[in-house]
């Protein structure tokens, strides 16, 4: 299995107010590790994406729950490595032809169709961004099997704002490195939270959540909410909606497309949750507040 972080020598700079107090200081500090994952499924490439190894079978799953390829546990009867070897010379640190366990293929269950060739990926896409390649946004709006625009789920305002600290406090290699995202599934009901994924790409931690949960048997994810470091993009909200979770809870700000999305399938969507504060910019029938008199606008 590839590394999670990596160790390389910086320079840290220190400039003070004159050039007596500046100070230059040189260790060994840690990396979080970016490496490929090629996604086939049997053996056909479907995408081909920049992760942080680790969990890479829950990444799968979930990057094929929100494409729509599977929706129920059981339509994946085995995920396996493929020999993805790497060029290593013989005087180098490894061998060549050594597993670098960056390949992945996925069969599904029989009778489960094939991906429709329209989401082959087959080209590079950034650990940024899961969406870029796309030829249009209509093609990113895929049907949810799960989704449920009356999920009753009504959570109070002050468990949710405990959510993002939690989140932060559970993220041990970022702590190490500084350079993940994070998404972590919270049962809305009692307030416990279920897993934790980090990864360089935010769209891959929640891939990972997403099919840790298809792992589980959990889906649809009624009741429940989906916890992310930094922004509630378009890409994220309808991973949410695919796996059918009712509630998205971003520490940073939406972007339009993706109030339209929630709005569209009944989701919530929370923004900028900082300390006691937090912004719901749609669905805001499931947070409850106490009963103080609201400031006109």
């Amino acid at each position: 299995m590839g590394r999670i972080t990596a160790r390389t020598r910086v320079t840290r700079i220190t400039l003070g107010e004159s050039s007596a107090e500046t100070t230059v200081s040189r260790r060994e500090d840690v990396l979080a590790v970016e490496e490929p994952l090629e996604i086939r499924v049997g053996g056909t490439s479907l995408s081909i994406t920049m992760r942080t190894p680790g969990h890479d079978f829950d990444l799968a799953a979930g990057f094929l729950i929100s494409e729509g390829v599977v929706a129920h546990t059981g339509e994946i009867a085995a995920i396996r490595y493929c020999a993805g070897v790497n060029d290593v010379p013989s005087t180098g640190s490894g061998r060549r032809g050594e597993n670098t366990f960056n390949v992945l293929d996925v069969t599904l269950a029989k009778g489960v169709a094939a991906p429709d060739p329209s989401l082959e990926r087959n080209f590079y896409m950034t650990s940024s961004c899961g969406l870029c390649g796309k030829a249009s946004i209509d093609a990113v709006r895929t049907a949810s099997h799960h989704a449920n625009p009356h999920d009753p789920l009504v959570i109070d305002a002050s468990v949710l704002a405990s959510f993002p600290d939690r989140l932060r406090a559970g993220q041990e290699v970022f702590d190490k490195t500084g350079g993940l995202h994070a998404a972590a599934l919270f049962d809305g009901r009692t307030g416990e939270m279920l897993v934790l994924r980090e990864d360089v790409g935010r769209h891959n931690a929640v891939d990972k959540v997403i099919g840790w949960a298809h792992g589980e048997g959990l889906l649809p994810l009624t009741g429940m909410v989906l916890q992310v470091s930094g922004r509630a993009s378009f890409e994220l909200t309808q991973k949410a909606s695919m796996a059918g979770i009712p509630i998205l809870a971003a520490v940073s700000a939406p972007s339009s497309l993706a109030i339209d999305l929630a709005e569209e399938s009944g989701m919530t969507v929370v923004g900028f949750m900082r300390g006691r504060s937090m912004v719901v910019y749609a669905g805001e029938q499931r947070v409850a507040v106490p009963a103080l008199a609201e400031v006109a606008q």
